[in-house]
């Protein structure tokens, strides 16, 4: 949503598309009950999911991890590629580092626990940006002491000061909100140098970020 539209008091338009029904109901209702939000409803299965996508342009897609196929990375790839600027939020009923990979190489916005509190969800609605994945910090603790490296290093990158004030942020589980506050500068500031580490380290992810950067000895163990 433009910076025009929300002055003028916009409300950013959510689609569900879960096939939980009463889960998707609820988060309907949830959302539309925000002043700054509007639920266009739900839908059940990637077919009609899409559809609706094309018709109602939503600004963001909430899409939970249910148990039909359909409705995983494949179908979040495709809503991008249909309404382009579209956020899709990714909820992940058991988060794997696979499930993690797969959200990012579709374009995915954001990729949180289908447990998480509502006022994080909501969040997250709000402020995820295309092109930068957001990840639950607590998913990104327990995914660091599993995650392998890669057999092949890269050579090491030249970052600079700030790049890596952020990069250090980054590898205590802060998301892009806190750390351009903790670093007083704008969160499109600082989404730029996410984007600078990520294409200077080879990545699609806060996560493979974090462990490239300790794999090559830019971060010491544990940070």
């Amino acid at each position: 949503m433009t910076a025009e539209a929300l002055a003028e008091g916009a409300r950013t338009s959510v689609l569900v598309i879960d096939d939980h029904t009463s889960f998707a109901e609820l988060l309907t209702l949830a959302l539309d009950r925000e002043p700054d939000l509007q639920g266009l409803g739900f839908a059940r299965n990637a077919a009609v999911g899409v559809r609706m996508c094309r018709a109602l342009q939503p600004d963001v897609v909430v899409m939970g991890g249910g148990q039909r196929e359909d409705l995983g990375p494949a179908i979040a790839a495709e809503i991008v590629a249909a309404v382009p600027g579209t956020r899709v939020v990714m909820l992940a009923n058991q988060p794997t580092r696979q499930g993690l990979a797969q959200a990012a190489a579709a374009g995915a916005s954001a990729f949180l626990a289908k447990d998480t509190p509502l006022t994080a969800l909501l969040g997250t609605v709000r402020h995820s940006h295309p092109g930068i994945i957001e990840v639950d910090p607590q998913i990104l603790a327990a995914f660091a002491e599993q995650v392998q490296p890669p057999v092949q290093v890269p050579a090491v990158p030249l970052l600079t000061k700030r790049q890596m004030d952020v990069l250090r942020l980054m590898a205590e589980g802060k998301d892009v909100r806190s750390n351009a506050k903790t670093l007083g500068i704008s969160q499109n500031t600082c989404r730029g140098y996410v984007k600078a580490i990520h294409a200077r380290l080879g990545v699609h992810s806060q996560l493979e970020a974090v462990v490239i950067a300790r794999r090559l000895g830019l971060l010491a163990p544990g940070r």
